[in-house]
C-alpha cells in the first residue's frame, strides 16, 4: 500500500514505446536529469509515461466530459505510478505559425503593457480613456481596419503578374491566372471583350494592360469558343476576373496549400500605409507613455523595456514595476534581445521553450513536477549558466524539475540522474541507473558515463587549409550593421556567439549565386511535416520503393493491386475512418486538441484487405513500424531501399521507425532526416552545406557519429558551415567565426575569426573561455 509520506515517485512496469517494463524511483523536490543516447527511451519515460499519467489523472479529476475523452486519448503503458504530483510539460514542439502570435502574447507581457497604457498612458486633450483591448492588434477594438491588425498589406504589381512581357495573353503572359480550362476561359472572355490576345504583352497600350490586370469590374459576356473537330462547344456566359482580383481571392479563400503557395508568388507585402506597420488604430497610437507609443515600446529589446521609468502617477509606478518583474526572468534566460512584437514563427524551438519557462517562474506554482525537454537547446554556454539558476529557483520554490537533457554542464548540476539505454530503439529501453550523478561512473553499460567523467581534451588534429574564400557582405540586416565575413572553402567552419548575436542572419546571406558556390544545400530544423501523415519514409522517398516492392508480390498481382494501393495518402488501400493518418484528432475544447489512435485500424493506417498482402511475412503496416536499423536488414537486398536506410544510419537515426509521424520528431531529428535525404543523392561538383545547430538534441555519443559524417563531406571536397553551441564541435572545426559580443543591439559584429586555438585566446569573445576550457 502506498505511503502518503513517501518522498519518491515510483514507476513500475513502464512499457511506453521501447521501454522494456522499466522500474524506477525518483525523489521529489530535486533537479532530476534523464540521460541516454538519442532514442534510448528517456523521453518515453519522462514525457510518454510520467507526464502522460499526470495529465490523465488531471482529466479524470475535471469532469465526466473529460473522462469520456481520456478513453480516446489512451493511458500510458505502465503498471503503476505512485507519489506523482500534478505536472507541467514544456516541450520543444513548435506552435502552429501564426502572424498574430508574438513574444508578447506567449509571455502575456503584452497584457501588462496594454494595461499600463490603458490606466496610466498620456491621452490627448479631450480623448476618452481606452480599455486595454483597444491597444491589442488582435481585437476588433484595437486592430487597424486597413490591415486587420496584421501590419502588412498584400498587393501585386505588373512585374509579378507578367514575368515575361514578350508573350501574348494567349501564350500565357498573365502567369498568375490558373491553368487548364479556367485560364483558357479568361483568355476567351478577354477576346470576346475585344482585346488582342495574340499581340505581345509589352505592345498592348498601358491602359489596356492596367485594366486586364487590376480592374475591379466583372463584366459578363457571351463567349463563342473555337470549335474543336471532335466535339461541339456551345456559346456560354463568361464572367471576367482581373489577375489581381483572382490572386487576392485565391490567397485569402483557398483551402488548398498548393494554390495558396502559388498565389503567394504573385504577391508582395509591404507595411500598411494607414498604421505604418504598427497594426493599431489611430486612437491607440495617440496615447503615449514616457513620450512613446505602445508600438514603439513593443519594438524595444526587452532588456531596454525593463528600464522604462515609472511615470508620475501611483498607478503608473505599480504597473511599470509589475511589467519589470515579469520581464526579469526572460532577460535572465538570455532572451533580453527579443522584443514584444517579435513574431513567434521567427523564434527557434529553444527560444520558445525558454519564454514559456520564464512565464512559469511568475506563476508561483508549488508542489508540481516540471517536465522539460532539453531546455539548453540553442543556448550558448554563457546562457546555460543563467538557465541553471532559473531551474534552481523553480526547485527552491517547492517543485520537482525533471529535465531530458544532453548538455553535460546541466547533467553535472543534477541532484539525481536517470540514465536510460544502453543503445537506441530496440537496444535501449532499460533504466541503467537511477541515483546521484557521481555513482554513474561505475555503470559500464552507460554511454553517458564515458563522457560525463572524461574531461580530457580530444586529440590535437591538424587544421585543414582552405582552397579559396567566399566573401559575404557588407550585410545590414536585423542586428548586423555593415558586417563583411569571409568563409573558407573546402573546410569545416563553425559560426558561434551568444543567443541573438546574429549567427543565423549571417549564414542566411550565403546564397547560391555567390562566386565560388556551385551548389548550396541548406539543412534547417523546420519540421518535415505538420501532421501524422508526413513521416520519415515519405520524406526520404523510401516509401515509393517500399510500395513498389509490395506491388511486386504475387498476392498483390493476383488481387490487381498496384503501388498506389499501398499508399495511405489516397483512397483505395487506406483506412477511411482516419483517412490513412492512423490517428484521429480529439478536440478537447478547454485544452489544445490532441491525436489518438484510430478506433478502426488501431493506428495501422490501412484497411483489412490491403493488410492481407505480405512481403517476407510482414504487412505494409508492420514494415512501417520497423526501425531504420531493422529495416536495413530486412531490405538489405533491395538496393534503392538500402541506400536510403544507409544514409539514415550514417547520421545516427537507426532508432526511428519508418512510419514515425513528423509530429513526433524533434527539430534536430528533422534536420538529420533532411541531411540523410541529401546524402543519398549523387553529389555533383562542390557543394556548400549550411546547418543550423546540427547537434541539437544529440547525446555526445551521437555527436561523434554525426561529426564523422560531416568531416567525410569535407574530406570529399565539399564545404560545411554550421551554427553551433557545442564547444567540442567548435574545437574540431577548421575555422571559427564568432559573433557578439552580446545579443540583439549588443551583438551583430564579428568579434573573432580564425582557427579554434586563435579564437580561444580572444579577449573580447564570450565564446573564448568555454572553447579554451575544452581545448586545454
Amino acid at each position: 500500500m502506498h505511503n502518503p509520506h513517501d518522498p519518491y515517485i515510483r514507476v513500475r512496469g513502464a512499457r511506453e514505446h521501447n521501454l522494456k517494463g522499466a522500474d524506477v524511483d525518483i525523489p521529489r523536490d530535486v533537479l532530476a536529469v534523464f540521460t541516454g543516447v538519442s532514442g534510448s527511451g528517456k523521453s518515453s519515460l519522462a514525457f510518454g509515461t510520467l507526464y502522460a499519467e499526470a495529465q490523465r489523472r488531471y482529466f479524470e479529476s475535471v469532469a465526466p466530459y473529460a473522462r469520456r475523452l481520456i478513453h480516446q486519448i489512451g493511458a500510458p503503458a505502465v503498471g503503476e505510478i505512485s507519489g506523482l504530483p500534478p505536472a507541467v510539460s514544456l516541450q520543444q514542439r513548435r506552435s502552429a505559425p501564426t502572424s498574430r502570435s508574438s513574444v508578447g502574447t506567449v509571455t502575456a507581457l503584452s497584457n501588462s503593457l496594454r494595461m499600463l497604457f490603458s490606466r496610466a498612458g498620456e491621452y490627448p486633450p479631450g480623448a476618452r480613456r481606452l480599455d486595454s483591448d483597444a491597444f491589442s492588434p488582435n481585437t476588433a477594438a484595437g486592430a487597424c481596419p486597413a490591415c486587420h491588425g496584421l501590419g502588412q498589406v498584400h498587393d501585386t504589381t505588373e512585374e509579378l503578374l507578367v514575368p515575361d512581357p514578350s508573350l501574348s495573353v494567349r501564350e500565357g503572359a498573365v502567369a498568375a491566372w490558373p491553368g487548364a480550362w479556367q485560364g483558357k476561359n479568361l483568355r476567351d472572355i478577354l477576346e470576346a471583350l475585344g482585346y488582342d490576345v495574340d499581340r505581345p504583352w509589352r505592345e498592348l497600350p498601358a491602359e489596356q494592360r492596367e485594366w486586364i490586370l487590376f480592374t475591379d469590374e466583372q463584366p459578363v459576356v457571351t463567349v463563342h469558343p473555337v470549335r474543336d473537330a471532335d466535339r461541339i462547344q456551345r456559346p456560354y456566359q463568361g464572367t471576367y476576373t482581373s489577375a489581381r482580383r483572382y490572386v487576392l481571392k485565391t490567397f485569402s479563400d483557398t483551402k488548398s496549400a498548393t494554390l495558396r503557395t502559388k498565389a503567394e508568388r504573385f504577391l508582395a507585402s509591404r507595411p500598411c500605409p494607414v498604421c505604418g506597420g504598427s497594426r493599431l488604430r489611430p486612437e491607440a497610437l495617440a496615447v503615449t507613455f514616457d513620450g512613446r507609443t505602445i508600438a514603439e515600446l513593443a519594438a524595444l529589446p526587452l532588456a531596454d523595456l525593463a528600464a522604462l521609468p515609472p511615470g508620475p502617477t501611483p498607478t503608473g509606478r505599480v504597473l511599470t514595476e509589475d511589467l519589470r518583474a515579469r520581464i526579469t526572468p526572460v532577460v535572465e534566460l538570455g532572451l533580453g534581445y527579443l522584443s514584444l512584437d517579435r513574431a513567434t514563427p521567427t523564434l527557434s524551438a529553444g527560444e520558445l521553450q525558454r519564454l514559456r519557462l520564464a512565464t512559469q517562474l511568475r506563476s508561483g506554482l508549488f508542489g508540481v513536477v516540471y517536465v522539460l525537454d532539453e531546455p539548453s537547446a540553442g543556448l550558448h554556454p554563457a546562457d546555460t549558466e543563467a538557465l541553471l539558476t532559473v531551474l534552481d529557483r523553480l526547485k527552491a520554490a517547492g517543485n520537482s524539475v525533471f529535465v531530458v537533457e544532453h548538455h553535460l554542464e546541466v547533467v553535472r548540476r543534477a541532484d539525481w540522474l536517470v540514465d536510460v539505454g544502453p543503445g537506441a530503439g530496440e537496444h535501449g529501453g532499460r533504466v541503467l541507473y537511477s541515483g546521484p550523478p557521481a555513482e554513474l561512473a561505475s555503470v559500464e553499460e552507460s554511454a553517458t558515463a564515458a563522457f560525463l567523467f572524461d574531461e580530457a581534451p580530444g586529440p590535437a588534429r591538424d587544421v585543414r587549409e582552405p582552397r579559396g574564400w567566399l566573401t559575404v557582405g557588407p550585410v545590414t540586416r536585423h542586428n548586423l550593421r555593415g558586417v563583411t565575413a569571409e568563409f573558407p572553402l573546402g573546410v569545416f567552419t563553425a559560426v558561434t556567439g551568444v543567443s541573438g548575436s546574429g549567427k543565423s542572419t549571417l549564414i542566411g546571406e550565403l546564397a547560391q549565386d555567390l562566386a565560388g558556390v556551385d551548389r548550396l544545400v541548406r539543412v534547417d530544423q523546420k519540421p518535415i511535416g505538420r501532421t501524422p501523415r508526413s513521416n520519415l519514409a515519405t520524406y526520404t522517398g523510401l516509401f515509393d520503393v517500399v510500395r513498389k516492392v509490395f506491388a511486386g508480390t504475387e498476392e498483390a498481382a493476383a488481387r490487381g493491386y498496384g503501388a498506389g494501393r499501398f499508399s495511405f495518402n489516397v483512397s483505395g488501400g487506406r483506412c477511411e475512418t482516419c483517412q490513412g493518418e492512423g490517428f484521429v484528432s480529439v478536440e478537447l475544447l478547454f485544452l489544445p486538441s490532441t491525436y489518438a489512435p484510430c478506433p478502426d485500424c488501431g493506428g495501422a493506417r490501412y484497411n483489412p484487405e490491403t493488410l492481407r498482402v505480405t512481403y517476407r511475412g510482414r504487412t505494409i503496416a508492420e514494415v512501417l513500424d520497423l526501425t531504420v536499423e531493422a529495416a536495413a536488414e530486412f531490405f538489405a537486398d533491395v538496393p534503392a531501399a538500402a541506400r536510403s536506410l544507409g544514409a539514415l544510419l550514417d547520421v545516427g537515426l537507426g532508432y526511428l521507425r519508418l512510419g514515425q509521424p513528423a509530429t513526433e520528431l524533434s527539430g534536430g531529428e528533422a534536420q538529420r532526416i533532411k541531411l540523410a535525404s541529401e546524402l543519398q543523392r549523387g553529389r555533383r561538383g562542390h557543394t556548400l552545406y549550411l546547418l543550423d545547430e546540427p547537434t541539437s538534441g544529440l547525446h555526445p555519443a551521437d555527436v561523434e557519429v554525426l561529426m564523422d559524417r560531416l568531416d567525410g563531406l569535407v574530406d570529399a571536397g565539399h564545404t560545411v558551415v554550421v551554427v553551433e553551441h557545442d564547444m567540442t564541435v567548435v574545437a574540431g572545426a577548421d575555422w571559427v567565426i564568432d559573433l557578439g559580443p552580446g545579443g540583439g543591439d549588443r551583438g551583430g559584429r564579428i568579434v573573432a575569426a580564425g582557427p579554434p586555438r586563435r579564437v580561444a585566446r580572444s579577449a573580447d569573445s564570450a565564446t573564448a573561455p568555454y572553447l579554451a576550457r575544452v581545448m586545454s
